[in-house]
């Protein structure tokens, strides 16, 4: 195995990692998102169009060439930073990287109108579920007034306002002023594929650092959102609180502390105490989602519309307990090989690689920040849990609910 991680002619930072004996080559290009959008929706139209025809081809036509080589192309939008990638057969890698620069320097975007129509029957569609819609409801709140809060409704309600100036002034700013992360994964040879990639990605507008202009989001008090759903039989909570993200002090023993409470299935504290001892829900989990920015911590439950109190007060429970007792040592040992174990899942094929690789190359942490979280994890003590508990589950949180 080969590592090696280095720079392009136009200080884009890349990292190739020779895995021998693989069929499939994996490519993975990250641009950084450093400006909010203008309007809500921007960003998920400009990812959604660079698959939608270049100046050579016409979107059929572009689908025809991923298909003729068999290459599995995607165009991904995150909150901070939009992916490119594609995994294809070794003796294609050629024809990938030129459909890449194509799509990345020749995009037309010109079936934006089709695509914002699609967009919004996706998202109406999505809206149905009551989950989705506590979801929206819960973003926007934490987020308020902030790029990151802007939810499925947001965007549904701007998009007929979105230009396709707009989308080309949008991706125009993150092609020419982005941080730019690149990661290569699989068997070729490094001599082999260099010369290709540096004469297409080694021409984009260059890599460019500490020019990151999104403000972190603060929440300032206690928010509460009910909606209404006439025709449900089911309520759906989620309560939630602004944590700390990547790359900050608490941040592995927030990944632990949420495997412990709610997201390692059966055998996590929400779901022994709410819906085996309790029988309040069929689902209940917890979840910690991270921003470059920031992260939020939240306990979701689907149960009777007559069980919303019960529910909210075994979260309570389940908090007070996580924030007063100290998590024993065989619980703190099983959340860790948890979560080893999914890393080592995680990381299995060259994609895979390649998407972690480049995700924290771009986010600013380096292409062996896994590595590093590994070794920070497994040195997590149960009074950095306790300690992590007590200072973020206060009274400043979310609380969403969708109920009949």
């Amino acid at each position: 195995m080969t590592k090696e991680i280095s720079k392009l002619k136009n200080n884009i930072e890349y990292i190739y990692k020779q895995n021998k004996n693989t069929p499939r080559m994996a490519l993975c290009l990250n641009f950084s998102i450093n400006e909010p959008e203008e309007k809500p929706g921007i960003y998920s139209l400009v990812s959604r169009l660079l698959l939608q025809g270049t100046k050579k081809y016409n979107s059929e036509e572009l689908a025809n060439e991923f298909e003729k080589y068999a290459i599995d192309f995607s165009s991904d939008l995150f909150p901070n930073y939009l992916r490119l990638n594609f995994l294809c057969l070794n003796e294609d890698f050629s024809k990938a990287i030129e459909l890449m620069n194509e799509v990345i320097t020749n995009s037309t975007f010109d079936e934006i109108e089709k695509e914002k129509l699609k967009l919004k029957g996706e998202i109406i569609a999505e809206l149905d579920s009551p989950r989705a819609k506590a979801m929206d409801s819960y973003c926007k709140a934490m987020y308020e007034n902030h790029y990151y809060g802007n939810s499925m409704t947001k965007i549904l309600e701007s998009l007929d306002s979105i230009t396709k100036d707009d989308v080309i002034k949008a991706y125009n700013l993150i092609l020419n002023d982005s941080k730019k992360a690149l990661a290569i994964v699989g068997t070729l040879d490094k001599n082999e594929i260099l010369p290709q990639i540096d004469e297409t990605l080694g021409e984009l507008p260059p890599s460019i650092d500490n020019n990151f202009n999104i403000t972190k989001p603060e929440l300032k008090e206690k928010k509460e959102i009910i909606n209404i759903k006439p025709d449900l039989n089911q309520a759906h909570i989620i309560k939630g609180w602004p944590v700390q993200t990547y790359g900050e002090e608490d941040y592995p023993a927030f990944i632990l502390l949420n495997i412990i409470l709610g997201a390692s299935g059966l055998s996590s504290r929400l779901f022994l105490e709410l819906r085996d001892k309790k029988g309040l829900a069929y689902v209940v989990r917890s979840s910690y989602e991270t921003y470059k920015l920031i992260g939020n911590f939240m306990i979701y439950i689907a149960t009777e519309p007559k069980n919303i109190e019960v529910s909210l007060k075994g979260f309570n429970e389940e908090i007070e307990k996580i924030k007063t007792i100290p998590v024993d040592e065989k619980e703190l040992e099983d959340a860790k090989n948890n979560l080893l174990g999914k890393y080592a899942f995680l990381d299995e094929t060259n994609i895979q690689q390649a998407c972690s690789y480049s995700k924290y190359g771009v986010l600013g942490f380096g292409f062996d920040y896994v590595d590093k979280i590994k070794k920070m994890v497994k040195n997590v003590t149960s009074e950095q849990i306790l300690n992590c508990a007590q200072k973020y589950f206060n009274d400043t949180y979310v609380l969403s609910i969708i109920k009949p």
